[in-house]
């Protein structure tokens, strides 16, 4: 049964797995409160001092004090607080963030719970508790791609933190675009050839000859070319052009 409890007496929840309460929809929320009233009571429980600690409805109770209340209704819950209820009822209610979700997985693997246990309670495959939890130590480009909204999907993320090893410029040239960042982008590039690496090879048109007989065969040609010249009025091959093939000739004989 709901009762009033004055609105200074509650406290949310330091643990409470969302942490993101965006202004607009608090203001939204909060104009519906002032028309309306709270619909739904918020279920607390008992703290000390006389106050009460949020279990469910901390959106509701910021946007109650927003609208100027001064008592709300609550439901007085167990004081064996479910914290995987809470997470159930947040996402039902309006969904966490990736990040609320990892973060929350995360506070339960330092409490000592396995990665499968965490999956087990929350309804997930355990693959998708990998992909949350990678999502607290991605590199800073791929966290501000997070961050803005342009990936939101932990798998998406996580794949792309592994093709970062190999790939780096073209998942550079990925997160560093414009819009969103989507899975069949992604999937595109897992498949691309590798990002190349150190300087690029030469053409072989212009590939020097390191072996003795390479570079014979191209004072060779350079020779006739010199001979057809001379045979031809008007094409006068000069000293210089001589001196030169004469040292070349006499630098690969002493080799």
């Amino acid at each position: 049964m709901a009762v009033e409890v004055a609105i200074h007496l509650l406290d949310e929840d330091p643990a409470n797995p969302r942490t993101e309460f965006p202004d607009e929809e608090i203001a939204e929320l909060a104009y519906d409160i002032a028309q309306r009233g709270i619909l739904q009571p918020i279920v607390v429980r008992h703290a000390a001092d006389g106050r009460y600690r949020v279990l469910f409805g901390a959106k509701r109770l910021r946007a109650a004090r927003q609208a100027g209340l001064k008592a709300i209704p609550v439901v007085i819950g167990s004081d064996a607080h479910d914290v995987y209820a809470q997470v159930a009822e947040n996402q039902k209610r309006h969904g966490l963030t990736p990040l609320d979700l990892a973060s929350f997985m995360r506070s339960r693997a330092d409490a000592g719970e396995s990665n499968a246990e965490i999956a087990k309670r929350m309804g997930i495959d355990l693959t998708s508790v990998a992909h949350h939890l990678a999502l607290l130590s991605l590199p800073p480009e791929l966290d501000e791609a997070l961050r803005s909204g342009r990936c939101t999907s932990p798998r998406t993320l996580y794949e792309l933190a592994k093709l970062q090893k190999t790939k780096p410029e073209q998942v550079k040239a990925i997160v560093t675009g414009k819009g969103e960042i989507t899975r069949t982008a992604v999937a595109s590039l897992a498949k691309a050839p590798r990002s190349p690496r150190g300087t690029p090879r030469k053409a072989a048109g212009s590939r020097r000859p390191n072996s003795l007989a390479g570079q014979a065969s191209n004072l060779c040609a350079r020779l006739e070319t010199l001979v057809g010249r001379m045979t031809k009025p008007g094409a006068p091959v000069t000293p210089e052009e001589l001196a030169t093939l004469r040292r070349r000739l006499a630098q690969l004989a002493v080799k």
